[in-house]
């Protein structure tokens, strides 16, 4: 009947309702040839838009940093980027320029599809801290309102993917772990930086939070 011909049209069950997919900064200054390239960070773009239609919602975030931010190794004379200094928060890895308000670099990539997403998180606005979460910020104090937004629509369990997998991808995922979410990050849809280990360490991190991996093709083939 009716029904049996729907299904046939798509490939794979739709995704639950109270499920979202967070797709993390997939933005022009991660890919290659961005102020901070994530090597293979282009090839996420195809896997996400496979799978973006299996969800009904959708967020998407953008680090969204002024020119001034502390994060920037430019900021600092005589610092490198990948230079660890000490801010009032903690250590902080400096970044090459990246993702500065409404330039190219910090715009989304522009054969990402996601037309269904509601809404567009903007993160590391304020100068001083910087913020790999969707989430809360890196002083672990301020939050952007993120969990609050998805609590108050009934949403239970976050698929993420994005870059990068061992920064703002798995922060993400262990904050959203820690505001009462299950979590799913979708492995082929990542690509990390990995730097000094830190691949590593994050999925023991996300292991230990009870971050459930899977891939695209599994949630394709239903």
């Amino acid at each position: 009947g009716r029904f049996s011909r729907a299904f046939s049209i798509s490939k794979a069950m739709p995704i639950s309702s109270d499920c979202a997919l967070l797709v993390i900064d997939a933005q022009n200054g991660f890919m290659p040839g961005g102020g901070l390239p994530v090597a293979q960070g282009d090839a996420i773009v195809p896997v996400i838009n496979r799978m973006a239609p299996l969800f009904e919602n959708a967020v998407l975030t953008q680090d969204w940093h002024p020119a001034s931010h502390v994060s920037f190794a430019a900021n600092h004379p005589g610092r490198q980027p990948f230079d660890v200094i000490e801010l009032p928060y903690g250590p902080q890895v400096l970044w090459p320029t990246h993702c500065v308000q409404g330039t190219p670099d910090a715009a989304l990539h522009p054969q990402l599809h996601v037309p269904q997403a509601q809404l567009i998180l903007r993160k590391g606005c304020r100068p001083q801290v910087d913020s790999y979460s969707a989430f809360t910020e890196a002083d672990r104090a301020a939050t952007t309102g993120l969990a609050a937004w998805l609590h108050a629509r009934g949403i239970r369990h976050l698929y993420l993917c994005g870059l990068a997998t061992d920064y703002c991808v798995a922060w993400s995922a262990l904050d959203a772990r820690a505001a009462g979410f299950a979590v799913t990050v979708v492995e082929d849809a990542c690509r990390a930086i990995d730097l000094n280990g830190s691949l590593a360490r994050a999925w023991a991190d996300m292991k230990a939070a009870g971050v459930q991996r899977a891939s695209s093709q599994s949630l394709l083939a239903g």
